[in-house]
């Protein structure tokens, strides 16, 4: 992707530390290249060196659909279907948030979450979501190294958009993928699309939406999904159970990994 627009950018405006000059004229000469600035400028905006709590999990959203070619916009309605809160009239995520056995928790930090999953833990609970994007422990947690990985905003976002890309495959549109997302149940997952496409039709009235999506596939896809740890479960069964991600079980389970070990510092997340 950087090799695609270097030679449109001005020497003396990288030396000056304006890496978003996104007015150029000569930025918008073909679409592409356009499209390609516009988003390195979102992302450049979205992944702050330190993100705050309030975008940490859009700026893991928009990595992960760089990554992938999710679309920007299911990833971040994802996240707010699953973790959002209304604040200031708006639905904002919330990277803190812990589903333990159906009751959620919206936590104010992640050393608060994290205890509280692991004092649970203890006594024995398996059946939890945690994160921007609410990945389950019992059916998804041997894809991580430890739960504190799950943890991690941008391994959170990651999983779920090679989650989200292969319920693509399978069903052919993003709405439909959204309700597999949550559920295989019928009723469950048409409850969820109906939330996800309200909100995905309020995040693509958003201009700077409305440009990240003009962008090339092959120019999202800076990695393939063979880049991403996946855990990829070929023999799957349907389960009655409202849990996020919970009609997908896994017929067999890996053991043996360190459950509270932290994970190395991304970029941006540390």
């Amino acid at each position: 992707m950087q090799n695609s627009v270097k030679p449109e950018v001005q020497p003396s405006l990288l030396a000056q530390g304006v890496v978003c000059d996104c007015n150029a004229p000569q930025y918008f000469s073909r679409p592409w290249i356009s499209g390609t600035i516009i988003f390195l400028c979102l992302t450049y905006w979205a992944v702050p060196a330190r993100a705050s709590t309030d975008n940490i999990c859009d700026a893991a959203a928009y990595r992960a659909a760089q990554e992938t070619g999710v679309p920007v916009s299911v990833l971040l309605s994802i996240t707010r279907t699953e973790t959002g809160r209304n604040r200031g009239g708006s639905i904002e995520p919330w990277p803190w948030t812990v589903n333990m056995e159906g009751k959620g928790n919206w936590f104010d930090t992640e050393d608060a979450a994290r205890a509280y999953v692991f004092k649970n833990f203890k006594r024995g609970a398996r059946s939890f979501d945690v994160g921007c994007f609410q990945i389950n422990y019992k059916w998804h947690g041997a894809a991580f190294r430890s739960i504190d990985q799950m943890f991690d905003p941008l391994e959170n976002a990651r999983y779920a958009a090679a989650f989200l890309k292969e319920l693509y495959d399978e069903f052919g549109d993003w709405s439909a993928a959204a309700g597999a997302y949550h559920s295989r149940t019928p009723e469950y997952a048409q409850r969820y699309t109906a939330r996800f496409n309200r909100i995905r039709q309020k995040i693509l009235g958003r201009p700077e939406t409305r440009q990240a999506s003009q962008i090339p596939d092959m120019q999202l896809a800076s990695a393939t999904a063979d880049t991403i740890r996946v855990n990829r479960y070929p023999l799957l069964q349907v389960a009655e159970t409202k849990g996020i991600f919970g009609s997908l079980v896994p017929l067999s389970q890996t053991g043996g990994q360190a459950l509270f070990q932290k994970a190395q510092p991304i970029a941006g997340f540390d």
